[in-house]
């Protein structure tokens, strides 16, 4: 728990390790992870309202491939900048991602039409593109776990299901639509909340953030 001086205009926190100072480095960087869900919950939010009110046209498909491009481009700009205590989990997050973005890229070049098209038709490209997607479900779980979101908390249990149900073809169509609205609602409820939401707290401890890089410096 971060607790705040009397004087806040300082900006100062009692961490658990100690003071520190919040800076508008921190605050930018928050800025930046916060705008690259919003991009990626409308780029989201976009291809499902596609997918829904169209025809299933080629060039509709193009269109939902290419939102879920601009998806990937904005997961990676907040993974790029959010604030993760653990390393390990904040690399293997960004690690994921770009697995994602490289099975998607070879699926593009190696099977013809849109990267939509291909993963509605062939469900075990899952095994590649669902990367993407469980580096998005991991920054669900951290926020779930730090702020106790109702919504990512359902996002935590609806992305995983619904990309196995269809990988394993046990999905109907109109319930894997139905799934597909409800996540795009649920990823726009969260991206707006957190753009409102104070700052400080997405910042976190960053007593603790220093306590963890000495630990990982070799001892003299």
């Amino acid at each position: 728990m971060v607790t705040a001086p009397s004087d806040t205009s300082l900006e100062s926190y009692e961490g658990q390790f100690g003071t520190f100072v919040i800076t508008s480095d921190d605050r930018r960087e928050v800025m930046i992870y916060r705008s690259g869900l919003a991009i990626a919950a409308f780029s989201f939010a976009l291809g499902v309202l596609l997918l829904n009110l169209g025809n299933g046209s080629p060039g509709l498909l193009w269109a939902i491939s290419a939102c879920y491009l601009t998806m990937w481009l904005g997961l990676g700009i907040s993974l790029w900048f959010i604030h993760i205590y653990l390393r390990s989990l904040h690399q293997t997050l960004q690690v994921f991602w770009l697995i994602g973005g490289l099975a998607s890229l070879g699926l593009t070049i190696m099977v013809s039409g849109p990267l939509a098209l291909t993963v509605y038709e062939q469900p075990l490209s899952i095994f590649g593109v669902g990367f993407t997607f469980a580096a998005l479900t991991g920054i669900f779980f951290k926020e779930a776990f730090c702020f106790n979101r109702l919504e990512t908390k359902l996002l935590v249990l609806l992305v995983p299901s619904l990309l196995l149900a269809h990988m394993a073809g046990a999905m109907p169509a109109q319930v894997g639509q139905g799934l597909l609205i409800a996540w795009a609602i649920l990823f726009a409820v969260f991206a707006i909340r957190k753009l409102i939401q104070p700052i400080p707290p997405d910042i976190g401890d960053k007593s603790v953030f220093d306590y963890l890089k000495q630990q990982r410096q070799p001892q003299t």
